[in-house]
């Protein structure tokens, strides 16, 4: 007798959260490459950010959102029509919440997903910070939301990621290979680039500042087979902001310049030559012609 054959599943998965829980960070690791920016900061993602994970049963594309918030500018407008946008079509969802700082807002975002007419799967992250106790009482305190699985996992450390994969793959309907094996992403190369920039302002720079920084790319010529010249501008929205961005005798702009451009040549595999400059442009954040020159579409 043959065996019969294991049936492929496939599917979309949207990630949600509050912000500054960790899903870029997860959805990095669950995708094995770098394809979203990270950093401690709230907001950081501001589009909806495809990840693909092929295994030779199953390929999971995820979807990571926004932080859900409520929007005070035109920008954060757009980033919570992402979020609705990436529910379209999904075949079950993510939610994400941080173990460590479980609040009202957390709980909120978890009853409402649990209304989706979907698989869901609940996702306590950053249990390396937690206590063994304090983790089993959380999860007690989600027994009664109607999700088909709660996993503790540590995005960072990678601890429960198999479990987690396990329990998605479960709850995917069979599907064909919606994406060739190599693509990890849908992003273009120009707007990766571009959010590298932004991740390491965010890393450098303090207080208000990174909350009111876009990056456009102005050019990106490919000199020869290993060479490629690179030019970005930094937005800001105050003059201060400006003169902090460069920094003294541009010592700010040089370091965020040489750790973007160190990430972008492993990104694009060869050697970069990255020029920054930045320009004030006040109130980008509600300005449409701002927003879509900077990558992010006004949809009005």
């Amino acid at each position: 007798m043959t065996q019969a054959k294991q049936s492929f599943r496939s599917g979309f998965i949207t990630i949600v959260g509050r912000p500054n829980v960790g899903k870029s960070t997860l959805m990095n690791a669950l995708v094995g490459e770098k394809v979203a920016i990270v950093s401690n900061r709230p907001q950081t993602t501001r589009n909806r950010i495809m990840g693909v994970m092929t295994r030779p049963e199953c390929q999971m594309v995820f979807l990571d959102t926004p932080g859900i918030h409520n929007p005070r500018t035109r920008l954060g407008e757009y980033m919570m029509q992402s979020v609705r946008d990436a529910m379209d079509g999904m075949d079950g969802v993510l939610v994400l919440v941080d173990a460590t700082q479980v609040g009202e807002h957390d709980r909120a975002i978890v009853k409402d997903m649990a209304e989706k007419k979907v698989p869901k799967i609940l996702a306590l992250n950053k249990i390396d910070m937690l206590p063994k106790e304090k983790l089993l009482g959380l999860i007690a305190s989600f027994a009664e939301a109607s999700y088909d699985a709660i996993v503790p996992i540590s995005a960072k450390t990678g601890d429960g990621l198999e479990e987690l994969i396990t329990a998605l793959a479960t709850k995917l309907p069979e599907g064909p290979k919606y994406f060739p094996d190599d693509m990890m992403t849908d992003q273009p190369e120009r707007l990766i680039c571009a959010e590298m920039i932004r991740e390491k302002a965010l890393l450098h720079l303090r207080d208000e500042v990174p909350h009111g920084i876009g990056v456009e790319m102005m050019a990106m010529t490919k000199e020869s087979d290993d060479f490629m010249e690179i030019h970005a501008t930094i937005y800001c929205e105050r003059e201060a902001h400006k003169g902090i961005i460069i920094g003294k005798r541009g010592s700010m702009l040089q370091i965020i310049g040489s750790e973007a451009r160190k990430d972008i040549e492993q990104l694009l595999d060869m050697h970069v030559n990255l020029k920054l400059w930045v320009k004030v442009r006040p109130d980008w954040r509600n300005r449409m012609d701002d927003l879509r020159n900077l990558g992010y579409d006004s949809r009005k």
